[in-house]
């Protein structure tokens, strides 16, 4: 199996000094650029076909490279373009934490940020921890989540990631454990096939304490990767997913290719390919996008 290192950076910043210094850690490899001075791929020689051998280099290479602001991506040329994504929202696809965005509303976002803070980096059960924040929200008003959406912003890069991919004929899910008001908007906005979220219970017009069972967590999401790729009848290398806390973890190691989007330290621990320099539109450079493929 052929192996490609993919190495991001931001607009420029990848100059002549830079591309020096990787060529000179991996000798004998072919350059092919995806983006002038942004985005090149290093195809590493076919008689580096053994993972550990591949992975002990990869390692090599980030350490050498760790204190430059570069992504750096390892993939296999086999199924390198996805035909399935599946993202996660809050901190993500979105900028924020919506859920901690609308306590932020009633004056309590510190207190139920760090809750979420703690569920994220796998300190709580993620059920447990959201049952607990909803219910400190029992009586909010649900006129506060058109405010809370209002100040919600798609991450860098969110839309050319899904309708490049869209394009290019994949399928695309956004599957959260945040809830449906804020999905839905996201996906209409973003472009994405379908999905999926837990629901507040609402009456009388305002947010009850509790969530609309089953409660949506990282078991989920897997569901929704292995579900997907069964009724899509493709194999689940050809699977991309990515996300930043600790209950995408079963999907992010589960898929063809999980990428880690400014990930909790749980989460780093797990993932090797991460973007915490760029923007989403590394997740298409790591599948051999050329920035005119680009919508």
């Amino acid at each position: 199996m052929s192996y490609v290192f993919t190495f991001v950076t931001r607009p420029s910043v990848l100059d002549q000094s830079l591309l020096t210094k990787i060529t000179s850690l991996c000798v004998d490899s072919q350059e092919c650029w995806l983006s002038p001075s942004e985005a090149i791929d290093i195809s590493l020689p076919t008689s580096m076909h053994n993972k550990e051998e591949v992975l002990s280099l990869y390692s090599s290479v980030k350490q050498a490279l760790s204190s430059y602001p570069i992504d750096i991506f390892l993939t296999s040329i086999f199924h390198r373009r996805k035909k399935l994504l599946i993202a996660d929202m809050d901190s993500t696809i979105v900028n924020s934490e919506t859920l901690d965005d609308l306590a932020s509303e009633v004056g309590i976002g510190e207190k139920i940020a760090a809750i979420t803070k703690r569920a994220m980096n796998g300190e709580l059960v993620f059920a447990d921890a959201l049952k607990e924040r909803i219910a400190l929200l029992k009586g909010v008003s649900a006129d506060l989540l058109e405010a809370t959406w209002k100040k919600t912003h798609l991450n860098e890069g969110a839309k050319t990631l899904i309708a490049t991919m869209k394009k290019h004929h994949a399928h695309t899910a956004l599957v959260s454990g945040g809830f449906t008001f804020f999905t839905q908007r996201v996906a209409d906005q973003c472009g994405f096939d379908e999905n999926y979220a837990n629901q507040l219970s609402i009456k009388n017009n305002q947010l009850d304490g509790t969530v609309i069972p089953p409660i949506l967590g990282k078991e989920a999401k897997l569901f929704h990767l292995n579900r997907l790729t069964q009724s899509l009848n493709i194999d689940i290398a050809e699977t991309v997913t990515i996300g930043d806390g600790a209950n995408d973890l079963p999907m992010l190691t589960h898929a063809g290719l999980g990428i880690g989007y400014y990930p909790k330290p749980v989460v780093k621990k797990e993932v090797i390919n991460i973007i915490e320099h760029t923007s989403l539109r590394s997740a298409l450079f790591a599948q051999g996008y050329h920035h005119t493929d680009f919508c």
